[in-house]
């Protein structure tokens, strides 16, 4: 699928992916570049209205930059491997009707739909966010201050990986092709809905893996770009599945010795 991407014919479909995704990664080098919780910052990520310090609680201006934090993350980090079934469809549309009006706003609708559902995620992750510092959970760097969290989330990510629904997700996330062929609708609306679909599928795969970004670091951009990496070569490379598999097992003893090394520290 990665062929795609160097097609002539997919250069606007191409360009607008790009710029949308330079855009989101921009944001976070503009407003996580720092590494600290936005609250602490200044710039455009902080409103006046919004609390000085973390300590001092989540006003409705912090909510709304928390939320804006978590969708940007998730464009930036879903959208590149979601790029191919995106030029799939614009190419599925110019060869089964080439001269229909609207193709291209079908395919923005089909992209809408898979960004919708991980701007649903963000909200999920917002109020999960809110309850783990309220619990005092996290660092300014909104990292786990747990050892045990950090290991608990390290090992759900794990076994997840190995899961049957993860593996029928990732599937459906590897061939695009395969995808559309099962669920092609017409019109902007069918657009809309198949990238909903699509988002669902991918939503499946990689949201628990999104959960580590509690793990190193909400606004650590080295974690955030590695976990990018990761889910870029789980979906798009040749043996995606197996490096998969592999990451769990890695996944799972990672967070068993850092559960381990934690209990040992507290019983001796």
């Amino acid at each position: 699928m990665l062929a795609l991407l160097f097609k002539r014919e997919n250069a606007i479909v191409l360009l607008a992916l790009c710029l949308l995704i330079a855009l989101a990664w921009l944001s976070l080098l503009t407003g996580a570049g720092t590494g600290m919780d936005p609250r602490m910052m200044s710039g455009w990520w902080l409103p006046l209205s919004a609390p000085a310090s973390p300590m001092s609680g989540w006003s409705p201006a912090y909510w709304l930059i928390a939320f804006f934090m978590w969708v940007v993350m998730m464009v930036a980090m879903m959208l590149p491997s979601a790029s191919p079934a995106v030029l799939l469809h614009a190419q599925v549309l110019r060869r089964s009707k080439p001269d229909a009006p609207g193709q291209r706003a079908a395919t923005a609708a089909f992209a809408a739909g898979y960004i919708a559902l991980w701007v649903l995620f963000s909200a999920a992750a917002v109020l999960l966010h809110f309850a783990l510092e309220r619990a005092g959970l996290l660092s300014g760097t909104m990292s786990s201050r747990s050892a045990l969290l950090s290991g608990g989330l390290l090992v759900a990510a794990g076994l997840y990986q190995l899961t049957p629904l993860k593996d029928a997700c990732l599937r459906h996330c590897r061939g695009p092709a395969h995808f559309l062929t099962q669920h092609w609708r017409p019109g902007l609306l069918g657009a809309f809905r198949m990238g909903l679909a699509h988002g669902a599928y991918c939503l499946g795969c990689c949201a628990v893996l999104m959960l580590l970004l509690f793990v190193g670091g909400v606004m650590n951009l080295v974690w955030i770009a590695g976990l990018t990496l990761f889910v870029a070569v789980e979906k798009l490379a040749p043996h995606g599945a197996a490096i998969s598999r592999l990451t769990a097992i890695l996944l799972i003893a990672a967070g068993l010795a850092l559960i381990g090394a934690n209990l040992a520290a507290a019983f001796s």
